[in-house]
């Protein structure tokens, strides 16, 4: 299996979270993800989530990596993301409600990826993502008409769209 690993060190400032989402851009259309496929902008948003968790939350340096796996001879593969930080402080989802601006990264993390976890790493943690790249969809394959707009996100016991 080849693995592409690449890294971008961010600085504890929100602005960070814009360059993050342009280098992470960069990177995915190097390796062949062009920017207007719908696994493009999923990964950039989990990217921004991400960062911007790291950012506001911990007020320490962190470090992005971006993961291409690929199988020998196959366009299927997984993309990971991790962001570390010095923070020990484990990740929180909460529960955001009507108007709030804050509160629903993790829960957003959690439904456009297909896994996600955080690990304790020395004095600080990792959180990471990832989705699985699939293969070419064949000439012959039909894609449904209707696709839900909104999927449901249950955060303690309520029950909210995520659009």
């Amino acid at each position: 299996m080849q693995v592409l690993q690449v890294q971008l060190e961010v600085r504890p400032d929100p602005a960070e979270v814009g360059r993050a989402r342009k280098w992470a851009r960069s990177r995915l259309a190097g390796s062949g993800i062009g920017a207007d496929e719908p696994l493009a902008e999923t990964l950039i948003l989990l990217v921004s989530e991400l960062v911007t968790n790291a950012v506001v939350h911990t007020g320490c340096p962190a470090v992005l990596r971006l993961l291409l796996q690929e199988p020998p001879g196959e366009a299927a593969g997984t993309v990971r993301l991790e962001v570390a930080d010095a923070c020990a402080r484990p990740p929180v989802p909460r529960c955001a409600e009507g108007d709030d601006t804050n509160g629903r990264g993790l829960s957003l993390v959690e439904v456009l990826a297909d896994r996600w976890g955080w690990s304790a790493e020395g004095v600080g943690k990792r959180i990471w993502c990832e989705l699985d790249r699939c293969a070419p969809a064949a000439e012959h394959t039909t894609v449904p008409s209707a696709v839900p707009s909104a999927v449901p996100v249950a955060c303690q016991g309520l029950t909210y769209e995520a659009v």
